[in-house]
């Protein structure tokens, strides 16, 4: 039986982030990595999360880092806000917002980021995000047409 891919494409997962994290085959935009780099967390996969963090903005401890997060993080969604060249084709950006549980206390937590990629020898790679500055009383960039407060910005 097929699963659907945790990246919410509506593929089957075997179809499409499964293939970019066996390294099968490589991310063609930085949204795709994005979005397989956010299965990669579902999925607990911590190296090919590492592989795809481009070397020059990994921190200290960087694998730990990201096994500690799978402890008590279950992730319960991602949504694709927009995908934005860079300066040049070998940047790009995808703002996105993915939502998860702290299995520790029970609350339902909201990442909202920026993120940037740069292409080197082929293949994309994810350097840094940002929070996106979104008012109060604007409409929620995940689509719900609610504003903000009353969405994704309650955490």
């Amino acid at each position: 039986m097929s699963k659907p891919c945790p990246c919410g494409s509506l593929k089957n997962f075997t179809q499409c982030c499964y293939p970019l994290i066996s390294q099968q085959a490589i991310a063609s935009t930085p949204s795709a990595l994005m979005r397989s780099r956010y299965s990669a967390y579902v999925t607990q996969d911590v190296e090919y999360l590492i592989s795809t963090w481009h070397d020059d903005y990994r921190i200290a401890n960087l694998a730990e880092s990201v096994r500690l997060s799978f402890e008590n993080t279950e992730w319960q969604s991602l949504t694709v806000i927009k995908e934005e060249p860079g300066n040049g084709i070998n940047e790009g950006y995808v703002e996105f917002i993915a939502k998860y549980r702290d299995l520790k206390t029970d609350r339902h937590h909201v990442i909202h980021e920026r993120s940037h990629f740069i292409k080197q020898d082929g293949r994309w790679y994810y350097t840094s995000g940002i929070k996106p500055q979104v008012g109060r009383n604007e409409q929620c960039p995940c689509g719900s047409m609610r504003k903000y407060k009353k969405c994704c910005g309650q955490d």
